[in-house]
């Protein structure tokens, strides 16, 4: 079974990063157990597109610019497209990627509480980082995720379970929507920090790495299913947590921590702590990982991995991070761009995602089923709500 689980790690720890473990604590310490099934509906949106992008890159093995540049035959579509997709993965990666590193040092500041170390945390984490993706390859990545997600997922769930959560309750939210007074913009951004843009570009780019043979798509799907799911339910474990927090304001995972030892001891402390780090570092890869096979497509870049160009696209979106969040530097214009670039993003990817896997030239027998259509029209219409919400709020309307 572990033999067939690889790419779908990757996304799954892309997708459980520091937002997204902010974003459950949120939830969790507003809303308790009721918004579980916004998360259910997430993981489900997810597998289906991550799906779909998997199919892409195992049947055609091309990344998906790729596919979307041979097929789209008008230029200036196909060049608005492209520009679109490199604005919203270069430049949001390189803002995002602060918040992930960020992540990883406050896990890591938990365990090294030496004062006179915190300042160098950051750049530690990033040489780290550095040093992971400079000598490693695929089958390197994918081992070291595996074990990062294990230890970030036993952590999670381990302080899920010390918390005693009620089983009736958690049922009762993962399967009976409801939607509390100022609820919906926590919808939004759960949803929002789950299906993430970049990890389609990732994944139809890994999965042509591990596997070449139309007759390994039983395997790209059990990987897809197996791996988002189990990130999926750290994402639930988080919010479960964090409904037994004693707080009232959240400025990042961490609060939750310190609010779960006085109740529960050192041990949810450390577990939230490990919990932290792991999911900032995987986060803090895959981010920089997405951005360079993106770029690597877009201007068709040979040599995969080892390209010298794909190396340098990937350091300076890791510098980045490291560079906001050594000196303090707040970007917010260059995040506010990255959330409009998105917010228009996603719906693109969605449809083009749709367009492609429902074209037999390109798909042949693998194209997409009816069900598999119907599932996709209903998350295309959720993105295009999602996407217009993230835009509308940067610029002020909502």
């Amino acid at each position: 079974m572990f033999k067939k689980i690889g790419p779908g790690v990757l996304v799954a720890a892309a997708f459980v990063g520091p937002g997204t473990i902010t974003m459950c604590t949120l939830a969790g310490v507003r809303f308790g157990y009721a918004l579980i099934w916004a998360l259910l509906v997430s993981i489900i949106a997810t597998i289906v597109l991550q799906g779909m992008a998997g199919r892409i890159g195992l049947v055609t093995q091309n990344g998906l610019v790729d596919v979307v540049r041979t097929e789209l035959k008008t230029s200036w579509v196909r060049n608005v497209v492209i520009a679109i997709v490199l604005g919203a993965i270069l430049v949001g990666n390189a803002a995002y990627e602060a918040g992930n590193v960020g992540g990883a040092t406050l896990g890591l500041e938990q365990l090294l509480p030496q004062p006179e170390l915190k300042p160098l945390l950051p750049a530690i984490i990033g040489v780290i980082i550095f040093l992971l993706l400079w000598f490693s390859n695929y089958k390197v990545l994918e081992k070291i995720f595996v074990g990062l997600v294990g230890i970030m997922g036993v952590s999670f769930v381990i302080c899920a379970i010390i918390t005693q959560p009620s089983i009736s309750g958690i049922l009762k939210g993962m399967f009976v929507p409801q939607l509390p007074e100022d609820g919906l913009l926590t919808v939004i951004a759960l949803v929002g920090t789950t299906v993430v843009p970049y990890n389609l570009f990732l994944h139809a780019s890994l999965v042509k790495e591990k596997w070449n043979s139309k007759t390994d798509l039983k395997a790209v799907n059990w990987d897809t299913i197996v791996s988002i799911g189990l990130g999926g339910l750290v994402s639930i474990a988080i919010l479960i947590t964090a409904s037994a927090a004693p707080i009232s304001e959240i400025n990042n995972a961490l609060d939750m921590a310190k609010a779960l030892e006085p109740l529960f001891g050192k041990m949810a402390f450390l577990f939230m702590a490990i919990g932290l780090l792991a999911a900032g570092i995987t986060s803090a890869i895959t981010a920089p990982l997405a951005a360079a096979y993106v770029a690597s497509s877009c201007f068709g870049w040979e040599g995969g991995m080892q390209n010298k160009k794909f190396k340098i696209v990937w350091a300076i979106v890791l510098l980045c991070g490291v560079v906001f969040l050594s000196f303090d530097i707040k970007p917010i214009e260059v995040i506010q761009f990255a959330q409009v670039a998105n917010g228009i993003l996603l719906p693109v990817m969605a449809l083009l995602l749709l367009w492609i896997v429902n074209k037999k030239s390109v798909m042949g027998e693998n194209k997409n089923t009816v069900l598999q259509n119907a599932f996709g029209i209903a998350i295309v219409v959720f993105a295009i709500f999602l996407g217009a919400k993230s835009i509308f709020k940067v610029v002020g309307l909502l």
